[in-house]
């Protein structure tokens, strides 16, 4: 019992359940940015030029009903906004993570300290062991 608490403690502490918390905040934050972009900004210049009305109260009945299409499509851009951005987020961030994976490699690990050394480094500067010099 004793290691599953511990377990339990390592991840609900640990650096990945915060990460996830602090992306969630984000993501909840970023959504009401481009509820309101659309809401307050495209809906109604959208809705003056379909109606008088603006775009989210565009309705129409049937049998008594009332159908709240004009609603039904601001949810829809909403996410199709949301869809685009996150889209150009991950394409960014693929974008440098192909450039710092491209990088020309200039360091390598000492094999008895593990310190970090230049590659045509005959002697490590941290434990003065003698090395083998890469060509």
């Amino acid at each position: 019992m004793e290691k599953i608490w511990q377990d339990f403690k390592d991840f609900a502490i640990g650096g990945n359940l915060v990460q996830l918390a602090v992306a969630f905040i984000l993501g909840v934050s970023f959504t009401a940015v481009v509820t309101s972009l659309v809401n307050d900004i495209f809906m109604p210049i959208i809705g003056a030029i379909v109606s008088d009305k603006t775009f989210a109260a565009l309705t129409f009945e049937i049998g008594g009903a009332q159908v709240l299409y004009g609603n039904f499509i601001t949810v829809v851009l909403n996410f199709m906004l949301i869809a685009i951005v996150l889209f150009l987020v991950i394409q960014g961030y693929n974008e440098i993570r192909k450039r710092e994976e491209a990088a020309p490699v200039t360091t390598k690990s000492c094999p008895y300290c593990l310190s970090d050394i230049p590659l045509k480094a005959s002697r490590c500067p941290s434990c003065t062991s003698q090395l083998e010099v890469a060509a």
